[in-house]
């Protein structure tokens, strides 16, 4: 059996994804070259920088041995991440950035084509069953209504309050909700029966819990800091504060409010987070959030290529990124 890599899956299908979305917006009809337009600017510039489109597609081809059926949901994929960062990029006060020759409104309307009207337009496609098309289409509605929960509550974090636990669920949904969304939808469409949807959604949650994690890492790599701009309370943050050590929680918490607007208090606060013991407690839950993923697949079992593939992925995830002497330069919100 010959290896294949989530990448390799990646470069495959890329055409594939991108020509669904084009069929998409051809199918809302000649009188829609304005939004055609705008969604195609938005994409262009609002491209994903991971390629986690594949994670249905991967999905779908451990139950039955081929990706090529998932590829609509892929597509889903896509236009729902592209509509949901420019949203939390306008949630953060950055919504302008990077939207090309479109204005902000012109990409607010776009974003709400991409990530609401276009996937409905590819779940009702001759390429999508009738029979699970009322299922899909609750998938979306479910997925955005368990994202936008989540982030209204990484909205009013409060450091005071944040544990581990209490973050874990902001993940669990803001980020859980849409992975565990499409993986779901795949394993619907492949045909697999109730119990391993709702199996392959709980590994869709995990695998956005890492993800988030993942991501925050790279905030901080990047010198971007926009969690500690914005006040975000991650995973991070909440492992330093039941730490609290060198420094006490109060002077943590103190530091989470001052990092609004001091470069000071964010380096300060930036070093306290990567305290040995900060790091180790970190490292150590970043395997459990692993060791789950895993536990979820191998108990689903299936086509091993494409589980392997998925095992890579969540490697790929679950990588632990930051040290000491990992972090580059702060640098202007939105500039990373």
């Amino acid at each position: 059996m010959s290896s294949l890599t989530y990448l390799d899956l990646h470069r495959q299908v890329s055409p594939d994804i991108e020509a669904e979305i084009e069929a998409a917006l051809e199918r809302l009809g000649p009188a829609s070259d304005a939004i055609g337009n705008a969604v195609t600017e938005l994409l262009r510039h609002r491209e994903l920088k991971h390629p986690l489109s594949v994670l249905p597609l991967l999905v779908h081809a451990a139950e039955t041995g081929a990706p090529g059926p998932a590829v609509p949901v892929s597509a889903v994929h896509v236009l729902w991440w592209t509509s949901a960062c420019y949203l939390d990029d306008l949630a953060d006060g950055a919504g302008a950035a990077v939207t090309g020759d479109l204005s902000e409104d012109e990409a607010l309307l776009a974003t709400v084509i991409s990530g609401h009207i276009l996937p409905m337009h590819i779940i009702r496609s001759p390429r999508i069953p009738e029979s699970v098309r009322g299922a899909l289409t609750t998938e979306v509605v479910s997925g955005w209504t368990g994202a936008i929960e989540g982030q209204l509550s990484d909205i009013r974090g409060d450091t005071g309050r944040a544990t581990r636990g209490s973050v874990t669920t902001v993940y669990r949904r803001k980020s859980g909700a849409p992975f565990g969304m499409v993986t779901a939808m795949a394993a619907t469409l492949s045909g697999a029966n109730s119990e391993r949807v709702e199996l392959w959604r709980e590994f869709g949650c995990v695998f956005g819990i890492l993800w988030q994690i993942f991501n925050d890492q790279e905030d901080i790599l990047t010198g971007r800091n926009e969690d500690l701009l914005n006040g975000t309370v991650t995973y991070l943050l909440a492992c330093a504060l039941e730490e609290a050590s060198p420094a006490p929680k109060g002077h943590i918490q103190s530091l989470c409010a001052a990092s609004r607007h001091s470069h000071g208090a964010r380096s300060e606060l930036i070093g306290l987070l990567l305290e040995p013991a900060v790091l180790r407690r970190y490292r150590e839950d970043i395997s459990g959030f692993r060791a789950e993923a895993y536990r979820l697949l191998d108990g689903l079992g299936g086509d091993e290529r494409y589980l392997t593939a998925l095992r890579q992925l969540v490697d790929q995830s679950a990588r632990m990124q930051l040290g000491a002497d990992a972090v580059r330069a702060e640098t202007a919100p939105g500039q990373g």
